[in-house]
C-alpha cells in the first residue's frame, strides 16, 4: 500500500465515523447500503453512488455466532430498525445492499444472512467474504487483510487485484470475554463490559494475550507458502489494548491497522454494492 492509498484510506473511515453521527445531506447517484451481521456488532453503512460515505449505524448484538446466525428474529429486528432509521433520517430510499460473511461460509449460512438483510426490503446484489470487503476500503491489491471480530479470524491473500486465497477460524474477541469472564467469575456481559472499557485494557492484557497469541499463529498458518509483503489488521477485535503490538511481535511481515478498525468491513461491504 503507497503512502496515497493509505492516507485515501484514512479518510475514508474518518468520513465514514463522522457520517455515523452526523449524516451527509446531499449525495450522488443512487444510495447503497452495507449491512455487516459481526458476532458483537451489528453495523450499517450507507454510500453514494461515487463511493463517499453518507450515514451509518451500530447496534451492540448477540445474534451471531462464529459468522452463523443463531438469533434470526432478534437479527431481522435490528437490520429494520437500523435501515428504517437511516431512511428517516436521510429522507430517502434505501433499496439495494451488500452483506458480508466470514471466508468459507456455505450456501446455507450465506443465505441465512442474505435473507436477514433480504427483510428491510432490501435487494441483496452482492455477498462478500469480510476480508475481502474490508480491501475495498484500504485499497489492497497485495497482501493479506485479516479481520477479526467477535467470532471468528478470517483472512484474505490478494495478488494483483484478485483474491487468490480465504481462511476463516473460531477466535476473536468473544474468546477474550470468556477468558476474563471466567477468570473474575462475571457473567458474560459484565466480562464484555470490563473488555470494552479502555482503562481497563492494559491490565487485562496478560489476561487474554494467550488468545491474541493464538489468532496470530492462525495468521502465521495460513500464510506460510504465500508471498506476503504486508498484512492489514481490520475488525474491532483489533480496538483492544496491545492487539496490534502482539500481532507485529508475532508475524514475520509488516503489520499496518487502520483507525478504527471496527468500522472498515461495514464501510468494504457498502463499496461492494453494485449501483444497481
Amino acid at each position: 500500500m503507497s503512502e496515497e492509498q493509505l492516507v485515501r484510506a484514512n479518510e475514508l473511515i474518518s468520513s465514514f465515523k463522522s457520517r455515523m453521527g452526523e449524516p451527509l445531506k446531499t449525495w450522488q447517484g443512487r444510495l447503497r447500503v452495507g449491512v455487516d451481521l459481526g458476532t458483537a456488532n451489528v453495523v450499517v453503512a450507507v454510500v453514494d453512488e461515487t463511493g463517499r460515505p453518507v450515514a451509518g449505524a451500530m447496534k451492540p448484538a448477540q445474534v451471531v455466532r462464529d459468522g452463523l446466525v443463531v438469533d434470526y428474529v432478534g437479527a431481522v429486528d435490528i437490520v429494520r430498525r437500523l435501515v428504517n432509521n437511516l431512511r428517516a433520517v436521510l429522507g430517502a430510499e434505501l433499496t439495494i445492499a451488500s452483506t458480508a460473511v466470514p471466508p468459507g461460509t456455505g450456501n446455507r449460512d450465506s443465505r441465512a444472512t442474505r435473507h436477514v438483510v433480504e427483510s428491510a426490503e432490501l435487494q441483496v446484489l452482492s455477498v462478500v467474504d469480510e476480508p475481502t470487503a474490508a480491501s475495498a476500503v484500504l485499497g489492497v491489491r497485495d497482501g493479506a487483510v485479516v479481520d477479526v471480530g467477535g467470532g471468528t479470524t478470517g483472512i484474505s491473500i490478494l495478488n494483483e487485484g484478485k483474491v487468490v486465497y480465504t481462511a476463516d477460524e473460531p477466535t476473536g474477541g468473544t474468546h477474550f470475554t470468556l477468558v476474563i469472564s471466567g477468570h473474575y467469575g462475571l457473567s458474560f456481559n459484565e466480562a464484555e463490559a470490563m473488555k470494552l472499557d479502555p482503562g481497563r485494557q492494559p491490565d487485562l492484557l496478560p489476561l487474554v494475550r494467550p488468545v491474541m497469541e493464538k489468532v496470530a499463529a492462525i495468521v502465521r498458518r495460513h500464510l506460510r507458502g504465500w508471498d506476503v509483503s504486508n498484512v492489514y489488521l481490520v475488525g474491532g477485535a483489533f480496538s483492544f489494548h496491545g492487539f496490534v503490538d502482539v500481532m507485529r511481535r508475532q508475524l514475520d511481515v509488516p503489520v499496518l491497522c487502520p483507525p478504527e478498525p471496527l468500522l472498515v468491513t461495514p464501510l468494504g461491504i457498502a463499496l461492494y454494492c453494485p449501483a444497481g
